[in-house]
C-alpha cells in the first residue's frame, strides 16, 4: 500500500481513538482497579481486531444490511455497556492490591475488554464505513489485505492511547482518592449514557 494512504488513514484513526468513549472509560477503570491495565487493553484490542476481520471478510457489510441482526447487536452492546456502567457506579473507585476484585483474573479483564469494543455497534459501523474508503480495489494488494493492514495501524494506535490512558489513571488518580472517585463515577455515567443512546437509537429507527 502507498505510504501516503496509510498516513492519511492513521490521521483519521487517531482522531477517532482520541475521542473519549467506552474504551477510555474501561481503560481508566482498569487503571484504578487492577494491578495492570494490559489485560483490559488487550481485550479491547482483540475486539477491534475482530471488527477489522469482519470488515475484511465481508461479514460486516452483510450484518449492516440486516436490520434484525444489527438491532440484536446494538441491544446486546447497549445492555453490556449499561451493566459495566452500573458496576463502575456501585463498586469501589479504587481497589487496592490484595482486596477482593483487585486480583480479578486476567482472563476476566480481557473478556470484559473484548465486550467493550467488540459489542459496540458504533465501533463496528465506524470501521465498516472508514476502512474501505482508504483501499484501492485496483491496487497490487488484495482488498482484504489492505483492510487488515489499515486495521493493524488502527489497533496499534488504540494500544498506545489506551495503555497511556490506563497507566495515567493508575499513576495520577490512585494517590488522589477524591479525584479517583469522581473519575470512576464519570466513567460509569459515560457507559450508562452510551448504552442509553444505543437503546434510543434503536427505538427511533
Amino acid at each position: 500500500m502507498a505510504a501516503g494512504v496509510v498516513v492519511a488513514f492513521w490521521m483519521v484513526s487517531i482522531l477517532f481513538v482520541l475521542m473519549p468513549g467506552a474504551d477510555w472509560a474501561y481503560a481508566i477503570t482498569a487503571g484504578l482497579r487492577y494491578r495492570s491495565v494490559v489485560p483490559a487493553v488487550s481485550g479491547m484490542l482483540l475486539g477491534h481486531l475482530a471488527m477489522t476481520a469482519a470488515v475484511a471478510a465481508g461479514v460486516a457489510a452483510v450484518v449492516a444490511q440486516s436490520p434484525v441482526v444489527l438491532a440484536v447487536l446494538s441491544t446486546v452492546g447497549a445492555a453490556y455497556l449499561m451493566w459495566l456502567g452500573v458496576g463502575m457506579l456501585t463498586g469501589p473507585s479504587v481497589i487496592q492490591e490484595g482486596e477482593p476484585g483487585g486480583a480479578d483474573s486476567w482472563t476476566r479483564q480481557t473478556v470484559k475488554g473484548v465486550g467493550v469494543s467488540g459489542l459496540n455497534p458504533k465501533v463496528f459501523l465506524l470501521l465498516l464505513a472508514l476502512l474501505p474508503q482508504f483501499t484501492d480495489p485496483a491496487g497490487p494488494w488484495p482488498l482484504a489485505a489492505q483492510i487488515v493492514m489499515l486495521g493493524v495501524v488502527h489497533v496499534i494506535t488504540c494500544a498506545v492511547v489506551y495503555l497511556g490512558v490506563g497507566a495515567g489513571a493508575k499513576r495520577v488518580l490512585r494517590a488522589r482518592p477524591a479525584a479517583a472517585t469522581i473519575v470512576s463515577r464519570v466513567s460509569g455515567v459515560v457507559m450508562l449514557a452510551l448504552g442509553t443512546v444505543l437503546v434510543i437509537d434503536q427505538v427511533l429507527h
